[in-house]
């Protein structure tokens, strides 16, 4: 009996429990399977201030502070003001000279390749050079050698040529699509045209290494000769070379050459170098035609490097290099089809068989790195310590960017258009047009066509726009401001001076409220407007133990509504990219601290994080630095705006008391990673989150 009775009062207790559960599924559904970090309990959380944020932005986007392009005044003032207010509140400084500044070290190097092929066939083996039939990067990393018992034709290295095929391992070999523009359209995956397939892109070497491959070669034949107009044309630079540098050393002594083509400019070819010493040039004046160097002072002229890196240019990399003809047929030598048949098919734009082939490769990288020149530039770094004896040796990061694009010295500053909104997809543009909206730009493409504003042509120019209004060709329009009256300062109120405004609040936050476990760590990235300098230099020269740390959270133009909500209401929304994509935990705690903790939760919008989106903004701010190391980010945003990148990117369009609620967020949130023992599980299962998609918990 007292098994009987106890059973019946077990079963009572387990219906009363089993109600109770099902009541908070309704109300937290997310609870029944969350597995991961979840939003800090019983915290008194500080509370962000819109007027102190104001007060702050006020000064980074101030016309004193000239736009804060990276290695200028304006931007050491914006830098030296955030450290200030780091100091006065307490934070850590991290550099080794007891500052809050980081050196981001862009060196210039020159690189010595001597790196090696050796191709093994029944009959023997066979070594080639750098340079000697094969080609090698100047970034192809530090020395290495890798042998390959498995190589794999693949064609012309479309989706269609590497399906089904086991390339782990493997060493590839990609032959792009040699037709002329419009030639082999009929091919099974011929490409449609010349240098289809070539590598990085949607397919070709890059693709079938991303498939799992351990590196990959890619035919490029011998360049065509110069035509005789090319050759001309190249004398005449010679002498413009030669006319300059007599102008130049009367003008101030003898000197290095300083005239060139312009930064940027491609590398001379063997050829144009042939033709440039036939016109007399000596190899100063020749190498004075390639990009052109940084004037300093009293107008020295920075060596030419080979490399110009922010990264370390020892890393490993996965081989890549381009072979010519005499080296693909000593590679297909004993193959079942010879290279001449096959580059004879692919000069067709006709399809080609992949195959593995019956031949050993060693290739041995090695490379030698002399640094010749280097800029200097610092991110703004504070750590805020953890409470917890063990975990506060391990981190979370909270990112934005305080550089922006400065002034135009010209006085033509860009103007606001709508055209500066975001592209948008097919289903977005699609829902937008059976809204009655139009979307405003060009880019922004729907399932029946372009429906955007100024579909035929590009951006829209605005009155007062400075040079090249009027088209393409047209004659350049004076402008009637008088020059010092013209407003050609690029303030960046939103980009990023918000986010950098958000992540002092945040920073601010954490140094005077309760501590989490674990330590957090600020940094004010430098020179994204160039390249996301400061964030790639961190990443390879970490502040902290990279291993150690949980996630970034970075936060990139927060402080307006998406195209000031000419293409619907936005007024509510902040877009969240990539939480998904590394860790799922990471989206669901994000999710549930805004539904759970937020006193009025934001419209967590998700259309950004497509893959397929147009604007691609994934790799675009600097959270990509660290999630390419393989860190959980979540990427806060607020979209863009007719002001993106133009003079009228200023304070006074703000909103501050939806920017202080978007800061509120992603410290609440860091807060919660930063509280829990348990971390965020890298389940790497990718965007699962797009256009359209609620903000909910995903079950893992």
């Amino acid at each position: 009996m007292k098994v009987i009775a106890r059973s019946h009062s077990v079963s009572i207790r387990i219906g009363a429990i089993a109600v109770a559960v099902m009541a908070l599924a309704i109300a937290r559904p997310w609870t029944l399977f969350a597995q991961g970090p979840q939003p800090a309990k019983g915290v008194k959380y500080s509370q962000v201030s819109p007027a102190e944020m104001k007060e702050w932005l006020s000064y980074l986007a101030a016309d004193e502070l000239q736009g804060r392009q990276i290695y200028t005044e304006g931007f050491g003032m914006a830098s030296q003001y955030i450290a200030d207010h780091l100091k006065d509140w307490g934070l850590k400084p991290l550099n080794a000279d007891g500052t809050f500044f980081q050196p981001v070290k862009n060196k210039g190097y020159r690189v010595t390749r001597n790196s090696t092929v050796t191709v093994t066939l029944p009959d023997g083996a066979k070594t080639f050079k750098h340079g000697d039939h094969v080609t090698f990067a100047v970034n192809s990393g530090g020395k290495q050698t890798v042998n390959y018992t498995g190589v794999e034709f693949v064609g012309y290295g479309t989706a269609a040529d590497l399906q089904g095929r086991d390339l782990k391992d493997k060493l590839v070999v990609v032959v792009p699509n040699l037709a002329p523009a419009g030639a082999g359209a009929g091919a099974a995956g011929a490409g449609g045209g010349r240098g289809a397939g070539r590598g990085g892109g949607r397919g070709g070497a890059g693709a079938a290494v991303a498939a799992g491959a351990k590196g990959a070669i890619t035919y490029a034949g011998a360049p065509a000769a110069m035509s005789a107009s090319e050759q001309a044309l190249l004398r005449a630079q010679a002498a413009i070379i030669q006319a300059n540098e007599a102008i130049q050393n009367a003008l101030r002594g003898a000197g290095a050459p300083g005239a060139a083509f312009g930064r940027g400019a491609a590398p001379l070819s063997a050829a144009q170098i042939e033709v440039l010493t036939s016109a007399g040039l000596t190899p100063a004046q020749i190498a004075a035609l390639g990009p052109a160097p940084a004037a300093g002072r009293g107008g020295a002229v920075l060596p030419a490097a080979d490399l110009t890196a922010l990264t370390k240019v020892d890393n490993i990399i996965t081989p890549q290099f381009t072979g010519d003809e005499t080296f693909f047929e000593a590679l297909f030598g004993a193959g079942p089809v010879k290279f001449a048949d096959i580059r004879a098919k692919a000069e067709k734009g006709e399809a080609l068989t992949p195959m593995s082939l019956p031949v050993r490769v060693s290739v041995n990288i090695d490379n030698t790195f002399t640094v010749i020149s280097e800029q200097i530039s610092h991110n703004v770094v504070g750590m805020v310590e953890g409470s917890d004896p063990k975990l506060k040796d391990t981190y979370v990061l909270f990112g934005a960017h305080l550089d922006h694009i400065g002034y135009s010295q010209t006085g033509g500053g860009a103007q606001p258009t709508p055209t500066s909104c975001r592209a948008r997809g097919t289903a977005a543009v699609d829902a937008l047009m059976a809204a009655g909206k139009t979307p405003q730009n060009p880019r922004s493409i729907g399932s029946a066509g372009r429906g955007a504003a100024n579909a035929g042509g590009g951006r829209a120019g605005a009155a007062g726009g400075g040079a090249g209004a009027g088209g393409r060709g047209a004659a350049a329009q004076p402008n009637p401001v008088p020059f010092d009256d013209r407003d050609f300062i690029s303030n960046g109120a939103d980009d990023d001076g918000s986010g950098s405004t958000a992540l002092m609040a945040v920073a601010k936050a954490f140094a005077t409220g309760p501590k989490p476990k674990r330590s957090l760590v600020f940094i004010w990235h430098t020179g994204e407007e160039a390249g996301l300098n400061g964030s790639r230099y961190t990443a390879d020269f970490p502040v902290v133990p990279l291993e150690k740390v949980q996630a970034q959270l970075n936060m990139d133009m927060v402080g307006r509504d998406d195209c000031d909500n000419i293409e619907g209401d936005f007024s509510n929304t902040v877009f969240i990219v990539g939480a998904d994509r590394i860790s799922t935990d990471l989206h669901n705690l994000i999710v549930q601290t805004n539904t759970a903790q937020m006193t009025k939760p934001l419209a967590l919008d998700y259309e950004l994080n497509d893959p397929n989106d147009p604007e691609g903004v994934y790799t675009r701010s600097d959270h990509y630095s660290y999630a390419a190391k393989g860190i959980p980010i979540a990427f806060f945003t607020t979209g863009l705006h007719p002001d993106y990148h133009k003079v009228s990117d200023t304070v006074d369009k703000i909103l501050f008391p939806k920017m202080a609620r978007i800061a509120q967020l992603v410290y609440q949130s860091g807060f919660g990673i930063a509280n829990s023992e348990q971390t965020l599980e890298r389940d790497n299962k990718g965007p699962r989150t797009g256009f359209a998609t609620k903000p909910e918990v995903i079950k893992k």
